[in-house]
């Protein structure tokens, strides 16, 4: 599966000093991805290559309480992008199959 979709970076409020950011999946591609992938990873994970801009890494997505996927997104890919916490950002995501 190889999507495209548009999303707002957030900030990880769970603990005051956190410096993980995040980008949401739209709901409707979280059901989509839930119902087409039966392989999830430690915490529901689903193994993804990820690109913003230039920039390509593996990692996985996570379920949210609410249902939504959310992506991580790491510190030098944030810093090569020049993304800002708040900023809406383009991701092209290719769900894997393990």
């Amino acid at each position: 599966m190889i999507v495209r979709f548009e999303g707002d970076v957030f900030r990880w409020e769970a603990r005051n000093d956190s410096d993980w950011y995040f980008v949401a999946l739209p709901p409707e591609l979280s059901d989509d991805i839930r119902e087409t992938q039966a392989f999830r990873r430690g915490f529901g994970g689903v193994r993804v290559e990820a690109t913003i801009g230039g920039s390509t890494w593996r990692t996985s997505i996570f379920p949210q309480a609410g249902g939504e996927y959310v992506l991580p997104l790491k510190r030098a890919v944030r810093a090569s992008e020049g993304i800002d916490p708040g900023a809406t950002i383009d991701v092209d995501l290719v769900v894997l199959d393990a």
